[in-house]
């Protein structure tokens, strides 16, 4: 396996360079989330082309709640059918919370945001990490649950406390957040995680990695990896 440098857009960016195929992934986006197609295509990525479908959940809500993420679940049949047409290398689930939430299960073979997210920590030899979210605080604890119970230790977590409204979100807002973490977590922890597909995080990774000297995963750029590592031939 080849040796890939720190940091998550270094690694994208070695991982793409390496690429020897092109890849094409649908993605299943939650129907009022723009910042996943935003994001994605600012990467620049030249080996991986994603294909979207949008989701409708029958409630149509777009706040975080059990009835939002069982929508989610339930319109991926049909979006996933609408994509039947093309051959595809992998699906994702553009949603982080409906993959440690409660939901009817998933079509075979779609992965959730949050299964991306596990798999770059993964990838990346992560075993503790800050964790920050604009969801709010419940979800965000579930969310630390679910990243234990995967074997990666949360040593701590700040959230905005919000249901709806993420890409919103300013980057300032998000330094602000970070800077709620206490230090020595900060310190102690391998990594930091940027969780949710539904806000900006891109212009702020850069100068975090930089700030804190280690990785920043957020959960856009950790289902670019997952696509990324699949035209390099690294395994997950």
């Amino acid at each position: 396996m080849q040796q890939l440098p720190d940091g998550s857009l270094a690694t994208l960016a070695a991982l793409d360079a390496a690429a020897d195929r092109t890849v094409r992934a649908g993605l299943l986006l939650p129907w009022a989330n723009v910042a996943v197609e935003t994001e994605l295509a600012r990467l620049g990525l030249r080996h991986t082309v994603f294909h979207h479908a949008r989701l409708v959940p029958p409630s149509r809500t777009t706040a975080v709640d059990a009835s939002f993420w069982r929508g989610l679940r339930e319109a991926s049949a049909q979006a996933l059918d609408s994509l039947s047409h093309i051959s595809l290398n992998t699906v994702v689930l553009a949603c982080t919370s409906a993959g440690f939430t409660e939901g009817p299960p998933l079509p075979s073979g779609v992965l959730t945001a949050f299964d991306a997210l596990r798999q770059a920590l993964a990838g990346a030899a992560v075993r503790r990490i800050v964790l920050v979210t604009p969801y709010p605080d419940l979800v965000t604890a579930a969310e630390a649950v679910a990243l234990s119970e995967a074997g990666v230790e949360v040593l701590a977590f700040a959230s905005l406390g919000l249901d709806d409204g993420y890409a919103d979100v300013t980057p300032d807002r998000i330094l602000g957040l970070v800077q709620r973490l206490p230090e020595e977590a900060v310190a102690s922890a391998d990594a930091m995680v940027l969780s949710c597909t539904g806000w900006h995080t891109l212009p702020v990774v850069g100068e975090l990695e930089r700030r804190f000297r280690k990785p920043v995963f957020s959960s856009n750029l950790a289902i670019a990896l997952l696509a990324a590592r699949a035209c390099a031939g690294v395994a997950s």
